[in-house]
């Protein structure tokens, strides 16, 4: 388990933790970026808009080997929220607005991506 505060510059530490996954696991380099990108913009959501950049709150990360599958649970201390209001980026209103993109990335890059306790725990899980 790791727990980091509401800082954005908590995110320089999830390089050598997915280092880590990809050394112990011997993960590829396909999966090793789509872990990467996907966990990146977990914390960063949870930090932004679920602890709203307050540095009392943590954000939890929790990784479990299941047989052939990674599975990385991150959990924020705010309020939740329903992935199913999120913008899609892909729409013609939304193309040119600066952010609004990491939900829709991290269902691209995550085999399997679950939204747990109203919002405020997102697992992803990658095959490996």
């Amino acid at each position: 388990m790791l727990k980091l505060p509401s800082n954005l510059r908590s995110i320089n530490v999830l390089d050598s933790f997915v280092q880590d996954v990809v050394h112990q696991y011997k993960i590829n380099q396909e999966v090793h970026g789509n872990m990467l990108i996907s966990l990146t913009e977990a914390v960063t959501n949870a930090i932004t808009h679920g602890n709203h950049y307050d540095e009392n709150k943590v954000v939890q990360i929790n990784l479990q080997k299941k047989s052939d599958t990674i599975a990385i649970r991150v959990s924020d201390q705010g309020c939740g929220f329903d992935p199913s209001n999120v913008p899609d980026p892909t729409c013609e209103e939304n193309i040119c607005k600066c952010g609004g993109r990491g939900v829709f990335l991290m269902q691209r890059l995550c085999d399997q991506i679950q939204y747990k306790d109203n919002g405020r725990t997102v697992e992803m899980h990658f095959k490996i």
